[in-house]
């Protein structure tokens, strides 16, 4: 099984970050070493102090420097791609490409920028480098109301792109469940039989509760 991913979301802040560090964190305690790559970060208020970044280097055991862990940083909350444009800042896809694969056959995470089609540059959206890199995908999304709507789309754009899907992790993001929680796995699964399901991952408030209850959902994913 591979120790290899890619992780994406049906939005923004939809848990990808901690599910990212979580599986870090279970190759980590394999002894695996792993790599931490998210090429692309945004909304910092510093460039020296990139909070995604930091989290899954800390997550990966703490052995990068983060000039390998994130490449691009921008102070903008927005899209990677009109963060870089506004900030005067350049961009590399090469950069990106060839970050990857110093990596070699570690296992590791990447870490995309919100969802598939969040733009990276004026050339690739998230998807591309999901295309390019040749990972498996992990897609986070909402437990609750929408994400029926946002998990189908996004999977249907994988497929399209015959682009491999590991799981779909779906995450409660606040303490309250809406009606429909009980039902979105059920009716996701039903629509994509081949794809595998994990969680709801429940809500802690507490930080150490919190890792414990993506690190026992995500699990198996790292076996």
């Amino acid at each position: 099984m591979t120790r290899r991913f890619f992780v994406t979301g049906t939005d923004t802040g939809v848990g990808k970050t901690q599910v990212s560090a979580s599986l870090l964190r279970l190759m980590a305690a394999q002894g695996l070493e792993p790599f931490a790559f998210k090429p692309f970060e945004s909304g910092m208020a510093s460039r020296d102090a990139p909070a995604d970044g930091l989290a899954l280097q800390r997550a990966a055991g703490g052995w990068q420097p983060m000039e390998t862990v994130t490449l691009f940083r921008f102070h903008a909350p927005l899209a990677p791609g009109i963060a870089a444009k506004l900030e005067r800042r350049k961009t590399s896809w090469r950069r990106v490409v060839t970050g990857f694969r110093a990596f070699g056959k570690k296992a590791g995470v990447v870490e995309g920028a919100g969802g598939l089609h969040v733009p990276l540059d004026a050339s690739h959206d998230v998807i591309d480098a999901i295309d390019a890199l040749g990972l498996p995908v992990v897609v986070v999304a909402r437990a609750g109301l929408g994400t029926i709507n946002h998990t189908t789309l996004t999977l249907n754009a994988l497929v399209a792109r015959r682009l491999r899907v590991a799981a779909v992790v779906l995450v409660h993001s606040t303490k309250e469940a809406d009606a429909s929680t009980p039902h979105n796995r059920g009716e996701l699964e039903r629509r994509f039989p081949r794809v595998r399901f994990i969680g709801p991952v429940r809500f802690q408030r507490s930080e150490s509760r919190r890792r414990e209850a993506f690190d026992e959902a995500l699990s198996s994913l790292v076996e």
